[in-house]
């Protein structure tokens, strides 16, 4: 049964929880597009009596409240994937329709409303003084659909801010999560010889010889490895790139875009030698990580290497069991604990700097970036609960 003040405090924020929910989604936050949202979050945090409200470097907005020496993060990014397809939409998806227990939006699920529950959750925690040592802090972080964990990075190297657990809001149907796959995208390029296509003996055609690694690519999809928790490995072979002086001309060259999922024991080096043991002609052929590169709303130019390690908790970890108790508290039965299918913040948190990382959201993660994107209302009101009452939860186990 949950404490009876969280309850009431919860209680009475629920229209505010929801009606800012309404604004964020409407709000439009494509990636390096995230300045107006937060400036409204970063508002919201200063309505809500936040101690500190800052906006670092490369965008992100982050709010804390709590004086304690152990640092508590909330992250959830505030970017979201592209949404101008209407026809594909029965509802618009920036106008944050409200349908019985459904919110509609582009970032309902992924992961836009789960940050009106961090809020108030957060703020329900200082208020009732629930925070127990801890300082809370909220990140409403930017840039992860186009490369997860770069905001991360940049808030710990650069910045240095650095947090002692974390709370990923990915939607996880208000499960507890504990890991997940990483990632490595590849780009691979053959190259041949150019001749005119009246004459292609004259020619050696590089998509032939790139058809072959892709037949080689599909068969090295059965040796991948495979956990009991996280899965097996996987390779899509997801874009094909020819070169050639005209429609009438053998291809010099062909290039293929792979994103190769990893799990437990898999890193970037393991990937980079299977691949380049499964190229054809291989001293015609490179095999290379793809960089990211952009520029964030701030300004400030970034790039990385797009390798996203893979990650898991242990399941008897002090925050796991704090997660575990804190949401069965608020949803009245034990919660599953288990992990994603796709990709979070978590690559870097954990997977690079080894920071305890779990993950509870409202949302399902099957609806992400999907059309027709819903969240339940009743799980963002679930879910603030479980922010407010987390801290003295994981107080109670370190």
């Amino acid at each position: 049964m949950i404490d009876q003040r969280i309850e009431e405090a919860a209680h009475a924020y629920e229209p505010e929880i929801l009606r800012f929910a309404q604004e964020i989604i409407r709000t439009r936050s494509y990636s390096t597009q995230e300045e107006n949202l937060v400036k409204l979050i970063r508002h919201k945090m200063e309505e809500l009596n936040f101690d500190e409200v800052t906006v670092d470097g490369i965008g992100s907005v982050i709010g804390r409240v709590g004086h304690g020496p152990r640092k508590l993060l909330y992250d959830a990014h505030i970017d979201t994937v592209w949404a101008e397809d209407r026809a594909n939409w029965r509802v618009d998806p920036f106008a944050a329709v409200v349908e019985g227990n459904l919110l509609y939006g582009r970032g309902s699920s992924d992961e836009k409303a789960a940050m009106a529950a961090m809020l108030y959750g957060a703020a329900i925690a200082k208020r009732l003084g629930l925070l127990d040592g801890f300082s809370l802090y909220i990140s409403g972080t930017v840039l992860e659909e186009t490369c997860d964990g770069l905001s991360v990075v940049h808030m710990i190297e650069h910045d240095g801010f650095r947090p002692d657990y974390v709370v990923i809001c990915e939607p996880t149907s208000l499960d507890v999560y504990r890991g997940q796959r990483g990632r490595v995208e590849l780009k691979i390029t053959t190259t041949g010889t150019s001749a005119h296509a009246a004459h292609p003996d004259k020619g050696d055609n590089a998509i032939y010889k790139m058809a072959q690694t892709v037949l080689n690519i599909k068969k090295l999809t059965a040796t991948f490895r495979e956990d009991p928790f996280l899965g097996k490995g996987t390779a899509v072979v997801s874009i094909i790139e020819s070169n050639a002086p005209s429609i009438n001309s053998v291809p010099y060259e062909s290039t293929i875009y792979i994103d190769r999922r990893i799990t437990v024991g898999e890193t970037k080096e393991t990937v980079l030698e299977e691949f380049r043991n499964a190229v054809n002609e291989p001293e015609h052929t490179t095999v290379e990580l793809t960089q990211y590169e952009d520029t964030s709303w701030t300004g400030l130019h970034v790039q990385q290497e797009k390798y996203f390690p893979t990650w898991v908790l242990d399941e008897n970890h002090p925050l796991v069991r704090a997660g575990v108790e804190a949401a069965a508290e608020v949803r009245g039965e034990t919660p599953a604990v288990s992990r994603w299918i796709f990709s979070t913040n978590g690559v870097a948190f954990m997977g690079r700097f080894q920071i305890p990382s779990i993950g509870f959201g409202p949302g399902d993660e099957w609806l992400a970036h999907a059309a027709n994107e819903y969240v339940r209302i009743s799980d963002l009101y679930q879910a603030a609960r479980f922010y407010a009452l987390l801290p003295s939860k994981l107080a109670k186990e370190v």
